[in-house]
């Protein structure tokens, strides 16, 4: 069957669901995830000794490295294409120590980088 023999109701339900897909999948993406930090460089050893976990609202995402104490936080892209969370902790000696996570999904996972002045890892999150 071409576009040209379909009718006017089942033309406006195609262009309804193919509307919707990007909402749906966007809607897949909220939740709790969690996976495990692994190093690329660096000493990253308090970070990958735990499960770290990874939430996504509609408002607000979170992400806690080795489900410590330092919660890194970000606002969600429209569409939630990509995720960007940060935290920046003041040592004790008064320098600034940054830390910053970038993630996106891929398939049924959201891959991950995170990375502060000392390490730099890796993470693959799952439901």
């Amino acid at each position: 069957m071409t576009v040209r023999h379909l009718t006017l109701p089942a033309m406006l339900c195609l262009a309804g669901i193919s509307a919707l897909a990007p909402a749906a999948m966007a809607s897949d993406q909220l939740g709790l995830w969690t996976g495990r930090l692994v190093t690329d460089q660096g000493s990253c050893n308090d970070e990958t000794r735990d499960t770290s976990t990874f939430q996504v609202t509609p408002r607000q995402l979170t992400f806690t490295p080795a489900d410590g104490s330092i919660i890194l936080v970000g606002i969600p892209e429209k569409g939630y294409a990509r995720y960007h969370a940060e935290a920046l902790v003041k040592q004790p000696s008064g320098a600034a120590f940054p830390m910053v996570f970038e993630a996106h999904p891929e398939g049924r996972t959201i891959v991950g980088t995170y990375g502060t002045p000392r390490c730099r890892a890796h993470i693959v999150l799952k439901r």
